[in-house]
């Protein structure tokens, strides 16, 4: 019986309401393949006796003492390897002008990790001088996840992050309705880059230098580009004009060029936001202090008894993967630019020990 849909996800189904035969009663519900858990353990594992390791360990509820069952005590681990062993090889592609690519996995990271395999990125780093890897969204999702969370499962850590902008979307952050980002604002371009700037600073507090990507759309002005180029001046990060949509491989070379500058000069000294030792309420509010810019984190009741919970398990010194809206960095998808001083909710907690982290 399906109540409600959230976020893509089917929530709030009740099974098991005919007798014996059908089970315990219970709330249940499905995911979307991108937020499952099966996605991120294939993303994360090494190989695949890790893989396996990982999907015995996924809790599939908790027995009448409370205590949790795994995969593992199901005999499961094994058999959903079995089907996942050829799900677990990276898929080598080429893009239209014949550049390798590896597309591997699909976590979304408003509600997941947002990052491609481990075992693209090893492969990757193997394969070419310079390996581009992609996390979804922004500074405050994909990049914080892909640092705090995927990084440590890396044999090497970024020597640059490159931030894609566009002018539309600064133009948005400035006020302007979505029906007319087409029109040229350059003031709007100037109060906008207020988001941009916090994540270039988001970027720093990693100890990764940052580069600008701008990429072109045909609406783009050259005042409103000449005003942007001005703005990553001042705050002194290197910025490029990407019109690979238009031009192709052509037109991205003055951004490459900038990026390897960025990675042979830049000094990279990659440090993680927080220490696995750091309990679960400690690093989400670093999270939300540090990268969201929000004043203070709101545990609802819920989420305070899982805490204390999750403490006896042990699950407290896992990586924190937050779930919320990528439009904005509170949780107020209207709340545009930089905000700052405001509090984030958190409902509840779902342990994904087989991932290796706590959404």
């Amino acid at each position: 019986r399906v109540v409600d849909m959230n976020d893509r996800q089917l929530r709030h189904i009740v099974d098991g309401l005919q007798g014996k035969t059908n089970g315990v009663p219970r709330e249940d519900g499905f995911d979307i393949t991108v937020a499952s858990e099966i996605m991120a353990i294939l993303c994360l594992s090494e190989n695949i006796l890790d893989l396996k390791e990982r999907l015995d360990r996924i809790i599939i509820g908790y027995n009448y003492q409370g205590q949790p069952v795994t995969a593992k005590d199901l005999k499961a681990g094994g058999a959903m390897a079995a089907v996942l062993k050829d799900a677990i090889h990276p898929n080598l592609v080429q893009t239209l002008e014949h550049t390798p690519a590896i597309i591997h996995g699909g976590p979304f990271a408003n509600i997941a990790h947002g990052c491609n395999s481990v075992r693209a990125t090893r492969l990757a780093l193997k394969l070419g001088d310079y390996c581009i890897t992609e996390a979804g969204f922004g500074s405050d999702l994909g990049a914080e996840k892909f640092l705090d969370i995927k990084t440590p499962n890396l044999p090497t850590t970024p020597d640059a992050v490159v931030i894609v902008a566009t002018l539309r979307a600064l133009k948005m952050h400035g006020g302007v309705a979505k029906t007319d980002l087409s029109e040229e604002n350059v003031q709007a371009v100037r109060d906008g880059f207020a988001n941009l700037k916090r994540h270039v600073e988001n970027v720093r507090k990693f100890g990764i230098p940052a580069v600008v990507a701008i990429n072109e759309f045909v609406a783009d002005t050259e005042a409103e580009i000449a005003a942007l180029k001005e703005l990553c001046e001042e705050i002194d990060v290197p910025v490029e004009l990407a019109s690979v949509w238009a031009n192709g491989a052509d037109g991205g070379i003055d951004l490459a060029n900038a990026v390897v500058d960025a990675v042979e000069n830049g000094n990279a000294d990659y440090k993680r936001l927080y220490s696995d030792d750091d309990s679960l309420e400690a690093k989400i509010t670093k999270i939300v202090t540090e990268i969201y810019g929000g004043k203070s984190v709101v545990f609802e009741k819920k989420a305070k008894n899982q805490l204390k919970q999750f403490a006896e398990f042990g699950w407290d010194k896992l990586p924190v993967c937050m779930a919320k809206t990528q439009y904005s960095f509170s949780d107020n998808q209207f709340l545009l630019g930089a905000p700052e001083g405001f509090d984030i909710t958190i409902r509840e907690f779902v342990p994904k020990t087989g991932a290796g982290f706590i959404v």
